[in-house]
């Protein structure tokens, strides 16, 4: 622990991290309460203050329809923070389960659950996401499905090669002496061997899901109007460049600093878990 806390304290980077990560939690946790305009996310309009440049009331400026876009900013960090907490929570669980079945059983269990895994790595992430979508409703929870199904199979590959190398040592080896079950020798002799890559790489992909899910969109088959969403905000804005700027790069960077804050958390864990093992 003196170590971790020594190179977090030591590493301006991964502060910086935790610093943006937590504002974006604390943005959308408190949306409610910070927003100028909560009932903007909705379907709302005001012609009165359409495309209004940022200032006075309206901190960055109001969309086509006179919605505020900090607000609907705030209200959209939910949804991108709900999705990579949801895909994560069922990839992971899936993908690890995998990986210590064929890495630690082999032969036969080794050779199906691989070769499945490599034809899905074989597909483009966002491809594999988009035809997933191509068939059905694009609506938060089958944008979560989709991201989902492309996601488990980079765990299979990590944790399967970790058990590979741990499968020998020792440690297992007396505790397969002392009659304990696969499962046990699984999942508690070499699985906590394999955590801080699994927490390193959970880290880095929260922002990639975010920035997935904003992709899928952005292409409009993510979270549908009127509810805001990052990737459809800098869609609808791309189409009144230059002119109303604002519309896009606003919800852009607020991407940016999402995937920026989880990225520089996630070296730093590196740098600590690894140490650490």
């Amino acid at each position: 622990m003196k170590r971790a806390a020594f190179i977090l304290a030591s590493n301006p980077l991964t502060l910086l991290g935790v610093l943006l990560v937590s504002l974006v939690v604390m943005a959308a946790a408190l949306a409610d309460v910070i927003a100028p305009f909560p009932e903007h996310r909705g379907a709302v309009v005001d012609f009165v203050n359409f495309n209004k440049p940022p200032g006075g009331d309206f901190l960055m400026g109001t969309d086509v329809v006179g919605r505020d876009l900090f607000s609907r900013i705030l209200y959209a960090y939910r949804i991108s923070l709900l999705m990579a907490v949801v895909v994560l929570a069922i990839a992971v669980p899936i993908g690890v389960t995998l990986g210590l079945m064929a890495g630690y059983m082999g032969g036969r269990w080794e050779y199906g659950l691989m070769r499945v895994t490599d034809v899905f790595l074989s597909i483009p992430p966002l491809v594999l996401a988009l035809s997933i979508l191509g068939v059905m409703k694009p609506t938060l929870l089958n944008g979560m499905i989709a991201v989902t199904a492309m996601w488990w199979p980079w765990y299979t590959r990590l944790v399967y090669n970790i058990t590979r190398g741990e499968k020998a040592e020792g440690y297992v080896l007396a505790a397969e002496v002392t009659g304990a079950s696969r499962a046990h020798v699984m999942f508690r002799e070499i699985l906590p061997n394999c955590m801080p890559a699994i927490v390193t790489k959970m880290t880095l992909d929260a922002g990639f899901v975010i920035l997935i899910a904003s992709s899928l969109s952005f292409l409009g088959l993510g979270v549908q109007a009127p509810t805001p969403d990052l990737g459809s905000m800098v869609a609808e804005g791309a189409r009144y460049l230059p002119d109303q700027w604002w519309l896009s790069v606003f919800p852009g960077l607020a991407i940016l600093i999402a995937v920026f804050g989880f990225n520089l958390i996630g070296d730093g864990l590196r740098d600590i878990l690894g140490g650490d093992r």
